[in-house]
């Protein structure tokens, strides 16, 4: 990859981003941080392949689902790093679908490794969040005015896909009480 195309992917990435955590800021969702791990991080890069083999397929009949279901792959490994990470750290991608395999893997998550009804507050809003998120980010795809199913098509969702696993996996651990603190030295150590 040329690094004027790098720049350019990087520079997508880091826009979208910037502009998802501020909808989800903006909207009481996030508190203007993007809660993060390197264990989540290097989760999304080895399922990544298997995720792509899914959603690529469904882009041009379903682009907003293709978008949106890595933000619920996100919030399923931040669900299981909580929970148990030696445990969970090596699942297989294939255990985050439901019967229907990737149709329904956003109720699947909700439903069996969340454990909220479909019906709840918190599912709810994590199906307005998340596709709001991905409706912003065909937005800024269409405004990048990129040719479909080309290269540059192909690494732009690549990108995108990896910022909503992490608008996901920042969206749970703040349902599940985490948040950032400055830390100081000379605190009380209690």
């Amino acid at each position: 990859m040329e690094e004027k195309d790098k720049q350019f992917y990087d520079k997508f990435e880091t826009t979208l981003e910037m502009n998802l955590l501020s909808q989800c800021t903006s909207l009481g969702f996030l508190d203007g941080t993007l809660l993060s791990s390197e264990d989540l991080d290097a989760r999304w890069r080895e399922i990544a392949p298997e995720y792509m083999a899914d959603a690529v397929p469904q882009l041009n009949d379903y682009p907003a689902a293709a978008i949106a279901w890595a933000g619920y792959v996100g919030m399923a490994v931040a669900h299981r790093w909580d929970e148990d990470w030696a445990k969970y750290s090596t699942e297989p991608y294939a255990a985050l679908h439901g019967e229907r395999g990737f149709d329904d893997m956003d109720e699947y998550i909700v439903q069996n490794i969340l454990g909220l009804s479909l019906d709840s507050p918190d599912a709810i809003r994590f199906e307005e969040i998340m596709r709001g998120c991905a409706q912003s980010a065909i937005s800024q795809i269409r405004h990048e005015q990129i040719e479909a199913q080309t290269t540059r098509a192909f690494y732009i969702f690549a990108r995108t896909a990896r910022v909503m696993f992490r608008i996901g996996a920042s969206l749970e651990l703040k349902r599940l009480g985490y948040r950032f603190e400055k830390y100081n030295p000379n605190a009380p150590v209690s």
